[in-house]
């Protein structure tokens, strides 16, 4: 029963998500297009794993309800990436730039990754050498 529950829910979810910003009244169907892609391309400060469209936080509806003003007021995508880096810091983007603030943000994963390998190759050659050396 737990499984076709949480089938269910995967299968309604991408639904739930679109109709987050499909609340607000664009002026034209290209500032809703803008205005989602905008909220896919920004991460919410407070949940920091999801976009502004898949965030229900209270932070990323306040940040969906200012791309929507920005885009109704006819500012680009660029002009409003710009304006909530200043805000937010590279840490709102999914694609920060590349540069000394933000290599943890595009490499840490990778190092943390091949420590964690290098870390686990280590105990099972320790623990093949302790066993020979016992069965002799």
């Amino acid at each position: 029963m737990k499984a076709v529950l949480l089938m269910l829910s995967l299968l309604f979810s991408p639904w739930a998500l679109a109709s987050l910003v499909d609340t607000y009244h664009f002026s034209s169907q290209e500032n809703q297009q803008q205005a989602l892609e905008l909220a896919k391309e920004l991460r919410c400060p407070q949940c920091q794993n999801q976009n502004l469209l898949e965030s229900t936080s209270p932070i990323a509806q306040d940040l969906r309800l200012e791309v929507y003003r920005l885009v109704e007021a006819g500012h680009s995508s660029q002009e409003i990436i710009t304006l909530m880096t200043q805000r937010y810091g590279d840490f709102v983007l999914y694609r920060p730039p590349l540069r000394g603030a933000t290599l943890v943000l595009w490499f840490g994963p990778g190092v943390l990754l091949a420590c964690v390998l290098g870390g686990l190759v280590l105990r099972i050659r320790n623990r093949a050498a302790s066993g020979s050396r016992g069965g002799r």
